[in-house]
């Protein structure tokens, strides 16, 4: 009774969600069998797994402790921040603690004491792994919103960061962009990184405390204003380049360049009015785990993939050990409702023979005795398409099952021998070249078609007596010296040249010793 139990519960389970679950036991011929689909956990606040970091180090209000006002009442200043008492603290963790019993509590920074100099600062939210975005991001600012700011993300875990959307009271003034909302936005533009003024202009500190990243209302470019169409958007995601991508980072930024003016200019008089405080930063998503697992953990200090399909890895990004017959893919929302899961596949399924992926057929050699892959692809060749054909070498940081595993040689025609490199990338070079790809001339050559031994230069081969080395393959002499290198007087051991004492040949020269010889014979 247990089993038909289980198969009716999965089939709910099927029927209320959409890739929610990764698996499902299915009956066949008297037995039972698993049964694949895509599937993603379900979407989570983000605030418990979040690492905050604040920039400068100094920026946080409190040490020294300061007194503030408020845009509303500026010349009340009785407010203070003092980083060394609780009730007066304003540290990073309060812009995510849960606030269960009422009070408000933000971080804040110090005041605008130092203008002109810009107030800057910047937030960095880090989960250590890749999330899918699901709902608006909400960053609520006590005592106003900035006038300025730009929201970043990443995706390789903080090394780069892109933007994901401008802030100002006046986007062409800010940024040199014209202002747009996202519901200008169309199906071809959804990924288009905007500057909105929505959030910037000044209302009151009290009546609007929120800056949004509107998720859902690019969501329903596709899937409609109550997001009921979703096949659609999952369809769109399948097939449209960057949709997934956009939706994913794995860290956000929050970088405040101008603080909450209170619809004026800045009041020179009273600086500590402009400041920053946030009490709250939202961010809803998923665990990206390609498709591959319907649950995320939070496991050994960081989130991690539960992941299905003969998959592995944080993100489930690649396939298990013994499970490389087929390349690893991420799962696919097609078709719909349930998808693709595109499994990685056992090793043996191919007839006991592994072809890291790189072939989907064997072939048995009878008089040898033995299976071999057949037409290896992504340039690998062997019994097992486990080797680089030639011209291409092994990439040390791929597994054998990568499509990108071997990477091509790229030796320079000119400068190689021939177009094969050894196991680390190296090519066999012709006399004086060097390098890698053998695109390099050794010290004594120049490039010319490929390396070609120096006539002269600079350093080794001077030109002597004033020559003028020419593209390291000529000296150009002095008119009374001659020589590869200049070496050589054109008179060498001789006084006279053609009865006329050692002179400069030029052709002044030449005329006056031919006169001069005339009149010695003539007075002989």
């Amino acid at each position: 009774m247990l089993l038909p139990a289980l198969l009716f519960l999965q089939c709910v389970l099927v029927t209320l969600g959409q890739y929610d679950i990764c698996k499902s036991l299915m009956s066949t011929d008297d037995k039972y069998t698993w049964e694949f689909y895509a599937c993603q956990p379900r979407a989570t606040s983000m605030k418990d797994y979040m690492q905050i970091r604040v920039e400068p180090p100094d920026i946080t209000c409190g040490d020294p402790p300061e007194r503030f006002c408020t845009l509303e009442n500026p010349y009340l200043c009785s407010d203070e921040c003092d980083a060394s008492t609780t009730d007066l603290a304003h540290p990073p963790q309060l812009m995510q603690d849960r606030e269960t019993n009422g009070l408000i509590t933000y971080w804040q920074t110090v005041t605008w004491s130092r203008f002109p100099e810009p107030l800057l600062a910047n937030i960095t939210l880090s989960w250590n792994k890749s999330l899918e975005v699901t709902d608006d991001i909400e960053i609520t600012f006590e005592y106003g919103r900035p006038t300025i700011m730009v929201l970043e993300k990443s995706l390789d875990k903080g090394r780069s960061w892109q933007p994901y959307q401008y802030y100002a009271d006046d986007c062409s003034e800010a940024f040199g962009m014209p202002a747009k909302r996202v519901e200008h936005l169309s199906a071809a533009n959804v990924t288009r990184v905007i500057c909105t003024e929505q959030y910037s202009r000044w209302v009151g500190s009290k009546n609007e405390k929120i800056v949004r990243f509107e998720v859902r209302d690019r969501f329903a470019i596709f899937a409609g204003p109550r997001l009921l169409n979703m096949d659609n958007l999952y369809t769109r995601m399948e097939s449209m380049k960057g949709l997934r991508d956009f939706f994913t980072f794995t860290d956000l930024r929050l970088r405040l360049l101008k603080p909450a003016l209170g619809g004026t200019y800045v009041q020179r008089d009273n600086l500590l009015k402009y400041f920053y405080a946030i009490s709250n930063i939202e961010v809803t998503a998923r665990c990206k785990c390609n498709l591959h697992a319907g649950q995320c953990t939070f496991r050994d200090g960081s989130l991690q993939c539960n992941c299905e399909h003969n998959t592995t890895g944080q993100d489930c990004a690649r396939c298990a050990r013994g499970f490389k017959a087929k390349s690893w893919k991420p799962g696919s929302y097609l078709p719909t409702p349930n998808g693709s899961p595109n499994a990685c596949e056992a090793a043996g399924s191919l007839g006991n023979c592994e072809c890291y992926g790189h072939s989907n057929r064997c072939s048995y050699i009878d008089f040898i005795n033995i299976v071999t892959c057949v037409s290896c692809k992504h340039n690998t060749r062997g019994q097992n398409c486990q080797h680089c054909r030639l011209g291409y070498f092994r990439n040390a940081s791929a597994e054998l099952d990568d499509e990108n595993v071997c990477i091509e040689c790229n030796c320079n025609q000119l400068g190689s021998l021939h177009a094969r490199c050894n196991e680390t990338g190296f090519c066999q070079c012709r006399e004086g070249t060097t390098g890698q790809k053998c695109e390099d001339c050794l010290p004594g050559y120049n490039w010319k078609q490929g390396c070609v031994s120096n006539v002269c230069d600079d350093e080794l081969l001077l030109c002597q007596n004033g020559g003028t080395c020419v593209q390291n393959q000529k000296c150009v002499c002095p008119p009374e010296f001659r020589g590869v290198l200049c070496e050589q007087l054109r008179c060498k051991g001789e006084k006279v040249c053609n009865g006329c004492p050692a002179c400069y040949l030029s052709l002044l020269t030449v005329l006056l010793c031919l006169v001069t010889s005339s009149l010695l014979k003539a007075s002989a």
